[in-house]
């Protein structure tokens, strides 16, 4: 059947696109920056290369309205921070005194300073820094990035839409300010920042934006009445500003629900809206409220999150049916192809047969392209491309890659006595605690070190065939010996043998395991210049062979003291690759468990006390909207417990969170029955601990004491202070003393200075426990 074409030629557009380049440039001037190779002034030209070749690039694959604004030194959250004029009172100094580089300073912080708050972006692995807001803020408009990079873009001949976070999330993305009591509502300071989103509104119609798009998707999250109605008074207001830009208001990751009503009647000029498969119901919902008469809808329609093609037929009809509930109909993705790598024709290594079923940001414009032609054109215009598309769809859906009728047996065979520990935690508690005769507040790390230049020269030259493999191994085992030697000479109770090996906590087990795709150019940004390149899990899970256990026995074997196992947990092998859409995530978990269930029993038959299977994606993941949370929780403890309860009550489990808010999530962290868990805690200043308090967790727990996202190296008392703090909330006879999360991205100077103050620390507070118990 064909569609009938618009009755407006329907644009197609992108929300934001990724920011680093080709070849990662960004972070190398950044970094260059940093470390004072690099220019303020080469930095800022690299910056604007860069922008200028992502619009031209969009404009040449057939987008009609490119995106400004979307572009960021380190994190747009900041810079709306920056924009609204919310600087923290500790970085004034810094950013009256140099704008870069104060910018820099509320990112990673200074020696003396410590930076802003990082949390993950809704259910995403992006990293965000925390406004900071109290009852004293005040707002002030600096609309100067915006207002040139949409300068930059028109320049081009560019048709350009500025996006901002919106007022409504930018609120309720905040925290209290250090110093403000916790139950401060960063929303009662909406009436404050409204004059100042509609200055900023007012430079940039006068710079010749004629749409400006706000971000508002905390909407898409369970909100409160009086949040709803803070949505309509801001939308209200801006919609009634005299001389103003058109507002598109966007939502993404999910369904609206009730603020589609809000939004739907609210003075603004259109929506854009998620049509992906998590939030079909947008399309019912968007019905049921009368659709937009006389507004412009922007159709989410390609999975901005995720890399597989598109189905081109099922998107059109999607699109047909929106067709007759707004004045018209424009194409995107469902939303900023920030989380998705560059280009999938780069991956010269993958299968050809799996490389046809990507699409990576190059290829979902194109796609956005193809599908608002077919929308303005009708599918007759694309007969080629949806032949195409079929096929690739079905070679996808018939492919021996990805079914394994083995590993499918064993995972319907699991019992429920598969996912219990046979003995409580207690008589657990007790057996470890005579095995490996830890001190009171015993010291540890996350598990990785370093990652220095000789490790990825060493790396380079064995892909380069410059060293063979012995040779390389030779230089992993001197690593993994100087690490060992340093933590056995700074004093810690439970080593780790750094992980030089691994070139990241999700890839190097990925690359292990049957069902999984790894990329070589795939990168996409986590935080700042940390980019990762999320594996893609095309296929049934196995384990053809042991992953970790050679390496954590040699580091054992260099040493009397306990050296921890470490893997990286089901939740967060899914949450940290582009999964399959074929089946359900639950599904795809156990089959990751059974694989690391496998890893644990033969760490433990090698001679591993202390293992340790991360789960820091465990909060991030968690579904939007609380009445998924149940089902989501159900099969992701029962993942990490299928994993880990395999071994002897005598074996201690760790696992290991970061940078996410946790208090939501206390039950499910109880849930997973680890004897020990360690979280990040430095930034937020104990939040944590307290939170684990308050529900009565009953095991042993190591809140951070040094935040690794920062440069800066914690004293001894600062360390110690928040270790008493910690044990506020958790008796010394639970609570172990570490960093927040593994070191791969720090350098060995602050690296060593960090530690040896954060063993100081426990031993100063073991002193003074002994004392008063004296």
């Amino acid at each position: 059947m064909t569609a009938k074409p618009a009755a407006a030629a329907a644009r197609a557009t992108v929300y934001g696109y990724p920011r680093q380049g080709g070849n990662r440039e960004l972070k190398k001037a950044v970094e260059g920056y940093w470390k004072g190779r690099v220019t303020a002034d080469a930095l800022r030209t690299t910056a604007a290369e860069l922008r200028r070749a992502n619009w031209r690039e969009l404009a040449d694959a057939g987008i009609h309205e490119v995106p400004t604004g979307d572009f960021s030194y380190y994190d747009h959250v900041l810079d709306t921070s920056v924009m609204v004029g919310a600087v923290p009172a500790r970085h004034r100094a810094a950013v009256e005194a140099d704008v870069l580089d104060g910018y820099f300073a509320m990112a990673r912080g200074t020696r003396d300073v410590a930076p802003l708050e990082m949390t993950k972006w809704f259910d995403t692995n992006y990293h965000y820094l925390v406004p900071e807001l109290g009852p004293g803020t005040v707002f002030t408009a600096d609309s100067a990035k915006q207002v040139a990079e949409l300068k930059e873009a028109l320049a081009l001949g560019l048709t350009a839409r500025p996006v901002l976070v919106g007022p409504v999330t930018y609120l309720l993305l905040a925290k209290p300010a250090p110093g403000v009591a916790d139950d401060f509502d960063p929303l009662t300071l909406l009436d404050r920042l409204l004059p100042v989103y509609a200055e900023i509104l007012g430079d940039l119609r006068a710079a010749g934006a004629e749409w400006v798009q706000l971000d508002e998707p905390a909407l898409v999250q369970d909100r409160t009445p009086a949040e709803l109605n803070a949505a309509t008074r801001a939308y209200r207001d801006l919609g009634a500003l005299a001389d103003r830009p058109r507002l598109l208001v966007a939502s993404y990751f999910g369904r609206l629900g009730d603020a589609l009503k809000v939004l739907a009647a609210a003075p603004v000029d259109g929506l854009a809206l998620d049509f992906t498969d998590s939030a079909a119901a947008n399309l019912e919902d968007l019905a049921a409220v009368g659709g937009l008469p006389g507004k412009r809808l922007v159709a989410g329609v390609v999975n901005g999150r995720n890399i597989w093609i598109n189905d081109f037929q099922k998107s059109l009809a999607t699109l047909a049916t929106l067709l007759g509930l707004a004045d018209r109909v424009d194409v995107a993705a469902s939303c900023s192809l920030l989380h998705v790598p560059l280009d999938a024709t780069a991956e010269h290594d993958i299968d050809p047969q799996v490389r046809r079923w990507l699409a990576f940001a190059r290829q979902k414009t194109a796609e956005i392209a193809t599908l608002a032609r077919g929308l303005a054109d009708g599918t007759d215009a694309l007969t080629a491309e949806l032949a195409a598309n079929r096929a690739d769809l079905a070679s996808r859906t018939d492919s021996a890659l990805t079914r394994d009728p083995a590993v499918r047996a064993r995972t319907a065979a699991i019992t429920d006595a598969d996912g219990r520990r046979s003995q409580p935690y207690a008589e657990r508690a007790a057996a470890q605690r005579a095995h490996l005769g830890l001190p009171l507040l015993p010291t540890t790390t996350i598990g990785s070190f370093p990652q220095t230049d000789e490790l990825r020269v060493a790396r380079a030259d064995l892909r380069a065939g410059r060293i063979d493999t012995a040779g390389y191994e030779e230089r992993i085992k001197d690593e993994i010996r100087e690490v060992l030697a340093f933590q056995e000479k700074t004093g810690i109770d439970v080593l780790v043998h750094g992980e030089p090996e691994r070139n990241d906590m999700v890839q190097y087990f990925a690359e292990q395991l049957t069902g999984y795709v790894a990329t070589q150019h795939g990168w996409v940004q986590s935080y700042g210049t940390r980019y990762v390149r999320p594996p893609v899990l095309a296929g049934d899970i196995s384990r053809p062979e042991p992953m970790t256990v050679r390496w954590t026995t040699y580091a054992q074997a260099q040493t009397s003291k306990p050296v921890k196992g470490m893997l990286t947990g089901p939740v967060t092998m899914l949450a940290w690759s582009f999964v399959r859409d074929d089946q359900p995530l639950g599904d795809t978990a156990r089959q990751v468990a059974l694989a690391l269930r496998d890893e644990v029993n033969d760490l433990e038959a090698a001679g591993t006390s202390v293992i340790q299977v991360d789960e820091p994606a465990l909060r991030e993941t968690l579904p939007l909207r609380a009445a998924d949370h149940a089902a989501y929780l159900d099969w992701a403890t029962e993942s990490f417990r299928l994993s880990t309860s395999g071994v002897r009550p005598d074996t201690q489990i760790h696992t290991h969170m970061c940078y996410a808010e946790f208090g939501d999530i206390v039950q499910a962290i109880d849930d997973l029955d680890a004897d020990v868990i360690s979280l990040e805690a430095a930034r937020s200043h104990m939040q944590v601990a307290g939170e684990l308090a308050e529900h009565g967790y009953p095991r042993e727990a190591g809140p951070g004491v040094w935040d690794i996202h920062s440069p800066r190296v914690p004293g001894t008392e600062e360390a110690a202070a928040l270790l008493r703090k910690g044990m506020e909330a958790i008796p010394a006879e639970r609570l172990w003393v570490n960093p927040d999360c593994g070191l791969k991205t720090r350098g060995w100077t602050e690296t060593r200075a960090s530690l040896e103050n954060l063993v100081s620390a426990a031993r100063q507070v073991r002193a003074e426990l002994s004392t008063d118990n004296g």
